[in-house]
């Protein structure tokens, strides 16, 4: 099944979907996801989970978590090899999804075609931002929701083909609150922060907040940054405010969500 991204719009359910039932095994998976769907499962304690190549820590409950990517097939493969050496394999089904094309114009044009050297400065600036997802904390913040880390028009949404300045560039990965310069942005939940920058080419004033086992909330775009790299934050601190720094044509939040090196849909998680 193919859904509009423009029309739908998932609940918290999708997040809980390791209630249903209906999977034989030790391991309990939701039947289906979307793509830029993020999902829990469990398994017995001391089980190893991959999807598809990818690894996913499983916890001491047996709890893991995994992101379905924007262009994933219609099936997903996920080996589950229990303690006592059986192996389960769960082929869960995944909704595609219709992304909108989105035309921005007003971008300051040297950041949509870069000249060399400001290209060498975006690749070296976009591999810090990477390694810092590569952190993989036991921590459980992401299991109690998450909410909007700002309020105002969605602007922006997740998986759309942009069009920046009449050049075609990648899709967009996360979703856009337009909001007034200054406005306070939020923690939408628990987590530490792990990166914070304040003038990348693209993304100018820069946060990543790590939520635990890979799922990392970035937010770019910023006029202020109040935290630094290792700060705690609690859901609803205030830690910088929006703006239109970097590749921006005006103010607003950019809210992003990965698993690692997966980009999801933030408008998909849970509300607290």
């Amino acid at each position: 099944m193919r859904r509009d991204t423009a029309r739908f719009r998932s609940p918290a359910l999708p997040f809980i979907a390791l209630a249903v039932s209906g999977l034989a095994g030790a391991a309990t998976l939701p039947r289906e996801a979307q793509q830029g769907q993020l999902v829990i499962g469990r398994a017995a304690p001391g089980s190893r989970v991959t999807v598809g190549t990818r690894e996913a820590r499983v916890d001491a409950v047996g709890r893991f978590v995994f992101g379905v990517e924007r262009d994933a097939p219609e099936t997903l493969t996920v080996t589950v090899l229990l303690p006592n050496g059986r192996t389960e394999t769960h082929r869960m089904a995944v909704t595609q999804r219709t992304y909108k094309i989105e035309r921005v114009d007003g971008l300051p044009q040297h950041t949509v075609t870069p000249d060399p050297e400001l290209a060498r400065r975006i690749a070296d600036e976009q591999a810090r931002v990477a390694e810092a997802r590569r952190r993989d904390d036991d921590r459980d913040d992401y299991a109690h929701g998450f909410a909007r880390p700002a309020h105002g028009r969605i602007s922006g949404v997740y998986g759309s083909q942009r069009i920046d300045n009449g050049v075609p560039k990648a899709p967009h990965y996360g979703l856009d609150i337009a909001v007034p310069t200054g406005t306070p942005v939020k923690s939408p939940a628990d987590g530490v922060v792990t990166f914070v920058a304040n003038d990348l080419v693209l993304t100018g004033g820069t946060v990543l907040i790590d939520h635990g086992h890979g799922l990392t909330s970035s937010f770019l775009h910023l006029s202020r940054i109040d935290v630094k790299s290792g700060d705690r934050v609690k859901r609803g601190d205030v830690f910088a405010a929006a703006g239109a720094t970097g590749r921006a044509s005006g103010p607003h939040v950019h809210w992003g969500f990965n698993w690692f090196d997966v980009r999801l849909d933030p408008a998909l998680l849970p509300a607290p």
